[in-house]
C-alpha cells in the first residue's frame, strides 16, 4: 500500500520538478560534505565544523537558487522573444509561416492530403500555430514566469536540505563520531538520489546510484585531504 502511494506521488510530480529536487539536493550535499570534512580535518574543533558547514550550506543554497533563477529566466525571455517573432511573422507573412508549419509536419512523416489537412487545421488556430512555430520550429520549450519562480525556489530548498544532511550529526555527537555518521548518512543519501535519478532517466538506477556516490566520496576525500594538509597537527 505504501509503495503504491509513493509511486502515485512520484508520478504526479512533473519530471522537471523532480530533476530540480535531485539537482539541488545532490549539489548542496556534495559541496557541503567536502567542506565539512575539510574543516574537520584542519581544525579539529566541532564548533568551527558546524559554523563552516552552515556557512557553506546557506551560501550554496542561495547560489544554486540564484543560478536556477537566472538560467530559467533566460529560457523564459528566449521563449517570449521567439513567440513574438512567430507572432510578427504570422501577421506579416502568413503564407510563409504556413509553409513552415507544412515543412515541420512533413519532417514528421505526413504527406499528401494528410499533410494538407493537418497544416490547415494547425494554421486555423492562432494559438496552435504559434505553439508549433516556437516549440517544433524554433525548438524552444514554453516556460512561464511562474515556472521560473517555482523552479528556482525548489532548487534553493532542495540544496538547503541536501546541505543539512552532512551537518546534522555534529549537533549531537563528538567530532570523530560526527564524521563517521556524516559520512554514512551522506553516502546513503547520495546513493538513493542517484538511484532515483536513474529510475527517472536512464533506467539504470544501480549504476546511477554508484556514480553519484563516487562523486560525493571524491569530494569528501579531496576536502579531507586539503584540510589535513593545513591542519595544526601537520
Amino acid at each position: 500500500m505504501m509503495r503504491n502511494n509513493l509511486r502515485a506521488i512520484r508520478d504526479s510530480f512533473p519530471s522537471e520538478i523532480m530533476s530540480n529536487i535531485i539537482l539541488g539536493g545532490q549539489d548542496g550535499l556534495v559541496n557541503t560534505f567536502g567542506v565539512i570534512l575539510g574543516v574537520a580535518a584542519a581544525s579539529g574543533d566541532i564548533r568551527v565544523v558546524i559554523a563552516g558547514g552552515l556557512a557553506a550550506c546557506f551560501a550554496e543554497s542561495i547560489s544554486m537558487g540564484a543560478v536556477a533563477y537566472t538560467s530559467q529566466r533566460a529560457k523564459h525571455d528566449h521563449y517570449l522573444a521567439q513567440l513574438e517573432k512567430a507572432e510578427s511573422g504570422i501577421s506579416k507573412s502568413p503564407a510563409k509561416k504556413k509553409a513552415e508549419v507544412k515543412e515541420i509536419y512533413k519532417g514528421k512523416g505526413f504527406v499528401g492530403k494528410e499533410l494538407e489537412k493537418i497544416t490547415s487545421l494547425i494554421t486555423s488556430n492562432r494559438k496552435a500555430w504559434l505553439s508549433t512555430l516556437t516549440t517544433d520550429g524554433a525548438k524552444v520549450a514554453p516556460i512561464s514566469r511562474r515556472d521560473v519562480n517555482i523552479n528556482s525556489i525548489i532548487v534553493f530548498f532542495s540544496a538547503l536540505l541536501g546541505s543539512l544532511v552532512p551537518i546534522i550529526p555534529f549537533f549531537f555527537l563528538a567530532l570523530k563520531e560526527g564524521i563517521y555518521l556524516s559520512f554514512i548518512l551522506s553516502s546513503l543519501t547520495l546513493f538513493l538520489l542517484g538511484f532515483y535519478k536513474g529510475k527517472l532517466t536512464t533506467g539504470k538506477p544501480g549504476r546511477n546510484g554508484l556514480e553519484m556516490l563516487l562523486i560525493g566520496l571524491s569530494a569528501a576525500i579531496l576536502g579531507y585531504a586539503i584540510g589535513y594538509v593545513f591542519s595544526a597537527k601537520v
